[in-house]
């Protein structure tokens, strides 16, 4: 099998073969290119040891070098060459005691996670493949490097990330590996949530996030987002929906992806923001849960506690505070589809935050097209006017914040307030006039605003 590999790769390659070293393109790089895909990245694995990397390029950079990783800086692109190496004992399900360099190739491979990510390419020796990950790719089959307990008894990590590859590349996960996930389960308490948060994120923004179900059958999930469990208890007798919270989300999850492909200009971080607050924008059913005397369940506040048990989710999953907030607004407020009016429009944009209406939007949409098909082209022909009177809002200029405002602090100085809390109090009445009516934001009418509040404000204190 020959397969296209970049030049720079190439170059490398051929740099060592000159010295008398071996080296191979390897793992997901390989896997990538033989499945048609791009690959993110590129590995290169090679009998030389790290300095003698260093001896042959130029420009590298010491990445993990007691490890025996070097990356070679091609122009302004890193590529990383790992010497051969075999893993010493672990010790916290995560990391080896230590790092024996090796003169094998099929040694290293050998202390890969999965098959299909233990293949190696060279243009001189073609395809390495020791442990028929060409097979398994055939089968659309996770099956790990020999025997799957103790890889997972090696690193935890494993576990989830034969779930998140079983996601993006729509496989199955071979029976012995997946009996051995529900066995070696309760040691994924020894994986960092960041590293859960990586392989979690990467399998809901793909094209198969339903595989998390994967993580509730092993009882993975268990260890990383328990809440999910009681999602998938919660039954919705409503004529609304058609799937208990847990499925409806997933569902959810789904849409997202789909819009989002179709939008094309929604940035990476943007995607994941709305993956999770897809994935967790019902949270607080379960707590939420009444039934009426008819036996139709409704769940009143839901949105509300749910942003507020999604903060603690994602504050445990250790996100970043830029995408913990814009997941708990559009969570807040993503039952406020019907606001076809301009001054409730306006008012939830206040409340939300402009930045955050089009995902709003894109949730509001993944939400319903994951309900039961009653009303759902009426309720999807109200989104869509909600939108149009959003837009309209925008096109028109119309104050929503603070800083739309035509006058600012400056201007209530001018006029005699002192600098303080008084500016922040008045500059929101003026605001809440502008909401009810946005012709009123002119400095004069907004001045003569500012003194009756002022004068209101003397009356109710003299003290002032």
């Amino acid at each position: 099998m020959i397969l296209k590999i970049p030049e720079d790769v190439r170059f490398i390659l051929n740099t060592l073969k000159e010295h008398g070293f071996e080296g191979y393109a390897v793992g997901g790089c390989v896997r990538d290119t033989v499945l048609g895909k791009e690959p993110e990245d590129w590995d290169i694995t090679t009998s030389a040891r790290p300095e003698q990397v260093k001896e042959l390029f130029g420009r590298t950079i010491d990445t993990g070098i007691q490890h025996g990783t070097v990356t070679v800086m091609m122009g302004s692109v890193g590529y990383e060459v790992t010497t051969y190496r075999m893993d010493g004992e672990y010790e916290d399900h995560r990391h080896p005691k230590e790092v024996l360099f090796t003169p094998s190739l099929i040694e290293d491979l050998k202390r890969r996670d999965f098959t299909i990510n233990a293949m190696a390419y060279s243009p001189e020796s073609g395809l390495v493949d020791e442990f028929d990950g060409m097979g398994d790719i055939r089968r659309r089959c996770i099956r790990c490097v020999g025997e799957a307990e103790k890889r997972f008894e090696e690193d935890a990590l494993r576990m989830l990330r034969g779930i998140r590859f079983a996601g993006q590349l729509r496989f199955n996960i071979e029976e012995k590996t997946l009996a051995a996930i529900r066995t070696k389960a309760d040691t994924l308490v020894n994986v960092s949530a960041e590293r859960i948060r990586t392989e979690l994120t990467k399998l809901l923004v793909s094209n198969g996030a339903d595989r998390l179900m994967l993580a509730v059958d092993t009882g993975l999930i268990a260890y990383f987002l328990p809440e999910f469990l009681e999602m998938l208890k919660t039954d919705q007798n409503n004529p609304h929906h058609c799937f208990d919270v847990g499925r409806h989300s997933l569902e959810s999850v789904r849409h997202i992806n789909n819009l989002v492909c179709e939008k094309q200009d929604i940035s990476g971080k943007s995607h994941v923001a709305l993956a999770y607050a897809a994935l967790l924008h019902d949270v607080a059913k379960p707590d939420c849960r009444s039934t009426d005397e008819d036996g139709i369940d409704h769940f009143y506040s839901h949105p509300e506690a749910g942003a507020e048990k999604a903060r603690r989710i994602l504050r445990r999953l250790k996100f970043d505070n830029d995408t913990v907030s814009l997941v708990t607004r559009v969570i807040r407020f993503h039952d406020r589809r019907h606001e076809t009016g301009k001054k409730g429009m306006r008012r939830l944009m206040n409340q939300i935050g402009e930045d955050a209406m089009p995902y709003l939007f894109l949730l509001q949409r993944a939400d319903l097209l994951s309900q039961s098909d009653y009303k759902r082209e009426e309720k999807l022909a109200k989104l869509d006017a909600a939108i149009c009177c959003y837009e309209e809002i925008l096109a028109d200029g119309e104050a929503v914040s603070l800083k739309n405002l035509a006058i600012g602090g400056r201007e209530l100085m001018e006029l005699g307030v002192k600098k303080g809390p008084e500016i922040g109090k008045i500059l929101h009445i003026l605001l809440d006039a502008v909401l009810e009516d946005p012709a009123k934001n002119q400095p004069d009418i907004l001045l003569n605003l500012a003194r009756g509040a002022m004068s209101q404000a003397v009356t109710a204190d003299p003290g002032i």
